[in-house]
């Protein structure tokens, strides 16, 4: 079958969806399986010609009443910059002819991109030099046994604090490849408070000390972080779910890493931050693709990274620094936070947050109605009035609104009248 150029040339910068094929001298049919092929030979050459439209990269002209307010806890919402802005490079980034999806993940394109997105997010963090950001797949599960494979031996002990469902996971994990001590377990009260940290007892000679920063199932915060109690422990934090939400002193931690489908892209990256002194010390059984240092020492490319999920997690990046960056950041998420917690707070019972008000999350709250009845019915008006995803998890129930960094006040202000509305409605 042979393509004119023209043809060829159209087809190289057009979706698929927009070719109009048009055969111009045999028609292509199939060939019965009891019916042998015609020889090359005996094939007639098939010139293809290619119409089609314009590529259409301008903004959606649908109204902003279209757009959902999306409360999931995750894949979350993208802000709206982003998202025109990686539509107007979908098909031609930057001038290169490419789509990001396309282009070598060792090209200078592409290499660009990673590099600018990596500096953006030391820059937003205050990274210090000699921490390593690593952009990585497999989500922030797989770092559960990463962690323990690349900073202790099998006979070591660490310890955890276990704040809710996804320390106990990390908890159960680490297990398999060292012996870690739970030194603290909210499980009993079920998971609505975090510890005094003077009154927690470390374990001599542990490795490392960790922490959820937030629980995403059941919206507890961390608002200030532990000290390991002794000089050669480290601190190891997942920050999946408020990761880039606030400011925060790296040089604290050891290790930090973060899912990025919450605030800062679409899932299918996971990012390390970690300390270069940490490198080393892995389990001679640890894969070489769970080996941190390995993956420092390529920057990141020794295997094809998620190139476009780093590319939009490069976009965001750049839209929180022109926001001005993560105390400006801050600010937006508790004035959003204040919002939804007032609402609660001052509807008399007929809402109520079970967390310890305290460490309440600014980025997944969690909430009850008084007639639990009632719940499937909040879901499913709010969902006709574009809010959905509220339903709580599925282990915990309830209600559960997240309101990651791209949340607007809009979304939240509307949650909150729907919120009042109901309660007239149903409050008798």
């Amino acid at each position: 079958m042979a393509i004119t150029t023209a043809s060829a040339a159209a087809s190289s910068t057009t979706p698929l969806s927009q070719l109009k094929l048009k055969p111009t001298s045999t028609q292509i049919s199939a060939f019965p399986a009891t019916v042998s092929r015609p020889s090359a030979r005996a094939q007639k050459t098939i010139s293809i010609h290619c119409s089609s439209t314009t590529l259409q990269t301008a903004a959606p002209t649908a109204s902003a009443t279209d757009r959902v307010f999306n409360f999931a806890a995750g894949p979350a919402i993208l802000p709206e910059k982003v998202l025109l802005k990686a539509q107007s490079e979908l098909y031609n980034w930057r001038g290169s002819g490419m789509s990001v999806m396309e282009m070598s993940h060792r090209g200078k394109e592409f290499l660009s991109i990673i590099q600018k997105a990596e500096s953006d997010l030391r820059n937003l963090l205050n990274i210090p030099s000699n921490y390593h950001v690593l952009f990585l797949q497999g989500g922030a599960t797989t770092q559960f046994a990463a962690i323990p494979l690349n900073i202790c031996q099998p006979d070591d002990v660490v310890d955890y604090i276990v704040t809710g469902s996804w320390g106990d996971k990390a908890f159960k994990e680490a297990a398999k490849y060292c012996k870690p001590k739970s030194i603290w377990s909210g499980k009993s009260d079920k998971y609505t408070k975090i510890p005094s940290f003077e009154t927690l007892e470390q374990t001599p000679g542990a490795k490392y000390l960790h922490i959820c920063a937030n629980e995403t199932i059941h919206g507890v915060e961390f608002k200030d972080y532990p000290s390991p109690a002794n000089e050669n422990e480290v601190l190891v934090a997942d920050m999946s779910s408020n990761f880039c939400s606030k400011p925060v002193d790296v040089s604290k931690f050891g290790l930090i890493y973060a899912g990025a489908q919450k605030n800062v892209g679409p899932s299918g990256v996971t990012i390390v931050i970690i300390r270069s002194d940490l490198f080393g010390n892995a389990q001679s059984t640890t894969p070489v693709m769970l080996d941190y240092k390995i993956h420092a020492d390529n920057a990141s490319l020794y295997n094809t990274p998620p190139c476009y999920g780093i590319y939009m997690c490069g976009l965001v990046f750049e839209d929180l620094v022109a926001q001005g960056g993560l105390i400006e950041v801050e600010k937006k998420n508790a004035k959003k936070g204040k919002i939804l917690y007032d609402a609660i707070n001052g509807s008399n019972g007929f809402y109520k947050c079970p967390v310890v008000e305290s460490v309440r999350s600014l980025m997944n709250v969690p909430f009850t109605l008084a007639k639990p009845e009632l719940e499937a019915e909040f879901v499913k008006e709010a969902a006709k009035e574009k809010m959905v995803q509220l339903k709580g998890h599925r282990s915990v129930g309830g209600i559960r609104a997240s309101i990651y960094n791209a949340m607007p006040v809009a979304g939240v202000e509307k949650l909150v009248a729907f919120m009042k509305d109901f309660q007239a409605r149903h409050d008798g």
